[in-house]
């Protein structure tokens, strides 16, 4: 099929080319043939009118000349006076015209020494008459000279004429060769058109079934992908939801050794430590100063190891509540940061687990602001509506852009995913120089 087709483009676009130049090459030999055919029409229209109009004025010029002589009558000399000025511009006319034929010269010529010794004859009589020289007038006038040159004019004259009209019927019979070569170049040439807009109806006509099969190959590759895309997704948010519910397991696993194993061993050295401080009560005064700086010691350590398990696993959501877990998260991060942190925390009705996503939102939304927000203020907002609750945490830090966040920065990737694993949805806004505010959407349902 596609050698098919590419014979097909073969074909029809060098033929439409040559349709082209062969339209192109007819239309012009026709206007060139129709070009030279009408010059020669006008060149030899207008000798035939010219060659006529001086047998006009030569008649005119001998009934002038005849009213003249016998009436003796001036007026007669205007015409003919007229008659011989305009017959000297046709014999120059004439002259021009024959020029361009040079076959014609030698008749012309021959009408041009009729013309002039008739001329020269009514010149002759006209000026014996003005002279008084009736005898002499007359003789001319009765004598067969102008008659003779009369007839040589018109015979002349009707020959160059005649010559005219074979030239003028040659045009005529060259634009209609031109005008017939027309038809037959613009027919041809649309038959030649009409097959390559035929051949070019089919190959558009392969190149649609075509392009439709590929389509239909390229949708269901794309329906393909994207199935093996949502499953990778699925399989890959499951695991993700399953590595975060580890952690947690591990977590609270973690921060139940602490509390039983380290904290017992921490409370039994305590003791250890108050029995012999008793005991060595004013005895040693060295060793009680040191006695009382491990006491210290033992304190800090109990209270380090208990601030590490509520970080692993706050105790306080399931004896307080999540507001006031929130409270004493937000009193201790205050202490430790020097931020300074307001709280406006409502009551909710949320499921375990998703009072621990929204610790855990605050929670490292809060170390992230240590981290990279150069703040000083802090808000930490829980509000409770019909069928959901909203959580914003906004500081007053130097902000971001959200398009330089890199592929690599999984806090807020781990916060997104943790919102949305519990059917909510993680908006973060910020601003260079204006701080950020990360919120989330969560259903009451969990």
């Amino acid at each position: 099929m596609k050698k098919f087709d590419s014979l097909k483009i073969a074909v029809s676009l060098p033929l439409a080319v040559l349709a082209a130049a062969f339209l192109i090459f007819i239309n012009e030999t026709s206007f060139q043939q129709s070009t030279t055919a009408i010059a020669n029409l006008e060149h030899a229209q207008q000798t035939r009118s010219a060659i006529n109009r001086l047998v006009r004025q030569v008649l005119e010029a001998e009934t002038g000349q005849r009213g003249y002589l016998l009436t003796g009558d001036q007026r007669y000399l205007e015409p003919y006076d007229v008659a011989i000025e305009d017959i000297t511009q046709d014999l120059d006319l004439l002259r021009q015209l024959f020029t361009l034929q040079p076959e014609l010269l030698g008749d012309f010529d021959a009408l041009s020494r009729h013309v002039s010794r008739k001329m020269a004859e009514m010149d002759l009589s006209v000026r014996m008459r003005k002279e008084g020289n009736e005898d002499g007038w007359k003789f001319v006038l009765t004598t067969d000279v102008g008659k003779e040159q009369m007839e040589a004019i018109r015979e002349q004259s009707a020959k160059l004429s005649a010559s005219s009209i074979m030239k003028m019927e040659q045009g005529q019979v060259q634009i209609k060769k031109a005008l017939q070569l027309s038809r037959i170049g613009i027919a041809t040439t649309a038959l030649v058109g009409l097959l390559a807009f035929y051949m070019y109806l089919m190959q558009t006509k392969a190149l649609l079934i075509s392009g439709q099969r590929e389509q239909e190959a390229l949708a269901r590759e794309r329906d393909l992908l994207e199935k093996q895309v949502r499953e990778r997704t699925a399989s890959l948010a499951e695991l993700a939801t399953h590595l975060q519910n580890v952690r947690e397991d591990e977590r609270g696993h973690l921060a139940r050794e602490l509390h039983d194993e380290l904290g017992a061993l921490l409370t039994a050295a305590k003791l250890d430590v108050a029995r012999l401080k008793s005991r060595l009560a004013g005895n040693l005064p060295e060793a009680s100063e040191r006695l009382e700086h491990l006491t210290s010691t033992l304190n800090t350590g109990i209270a380090l190891k208990r601030r590490i398990v509520e970080d692993l696993r706050p105790s306080s959501l399931s004896h307080l509540g999540l507001v006031a877990s929130l409270e004493i998260l937000a009193r201790e991060f205050e202490e430790r940061s020097g931020l300074s942190i307001a709280t406006d925390l409502e009551s909710v009705e949320l499921g375990g687990s998703a009072q621990l996503t929204v610790y855990r939102l605050v929670q490292e939304s809060l170390t992230n602001i240590a981290k990279y927000a150069n703040a000083t203020q802090v808000e930490i907002s829980l509000q409770s509506f019909e069928g959901f609750i909203t959580v914003d945490v906004k500081d007053n830090g130097m902000g971001f852009k959200l398009e330089n966040i890199k592929p690599g920065s999984h806090g807020l990737a781990g916060m997104r995913h943790r919102v949305e694993a519990a059917g909510g949805k993680l908006t973060v806004t910020s601003t260079e120089g204006s701080g950020t505010q990360v919120s989330a959407l969560l259903p009451k349902s969990l």
